[in-house]
């Protein structure tokens, strides 16, 4: 839906005029005092809101999928819920299972059963790095951190079984 806004007229109707020229649409609107049809042309000014506060984007068949799961409790739910707290870019975890436990005052060992649930289950993916180390991706189907055109190429790379993204 177009909304176009005047603040020195009163609009009262809007006239779209569909005989395009290359593309153009030719737009006018009538002032309620004169009768007169003033025409204009659209300008598209893209708005794009600077966040401050850190964000991602959550998918709602994977929320709903997490809510009905019986094996999925309190302590994974909220281990889950930590974790997108400190989601990176391209849905990167950094957190090692003893700062998870630390922040949420649970046991190790409680953490290490959780997270073991949720890479079971694919919400959380876990690669090794070129050493020892570990390190955890939130599985692009229940939310991503990232550009969004960068998305559907790891879902792909998901998909065909390539987790280390």
């Amino acid at each position: 839906m177009l909304t176009i806004v005047d603040y020195s007229v009163n609009i009262v109707d809007l006239i779209v005029n569909y005989e395009e020229i290359s593309m153009n649409k030719h737009i006018g609107q009538i002032d309620p005092k004169t009768g007169e049809i003033m025409n204009g042309c659209m300008v598209y000014i893209p708005y794009r809101p600077k966040l401050k506060e850190r964000w991602f984007m959550a998918f709602q068949d994977g929320l709903e999928e997490i809510a009905k799961d019986p094996e999925l409790t309190l302590v994974p739910k909220n281990v889950l819920l930590y974790l997108y707290s400190k989601l990176d870019f391209e849905n990167f975890i950094e957190q090692t299972q003893k700062e998870i436990a630390q922040a949420l005052g649970i046991h190790k060992e409680q953490i290490s059963r959780a997270m073991k649930l949720l890479i079971k289950k694919q919400i959380i993916l876990e690669s090794s790095n070129s050493g020892r180390s570990k390190f955890y991706r939130l599985n692009p189907n229940y939310g991503w951190k990232g550009k969004t055109n960068n998305l559907n190429e790891y879902r792909l790379k998901v998909i065909q079984g390539n987790k280390d993204g």
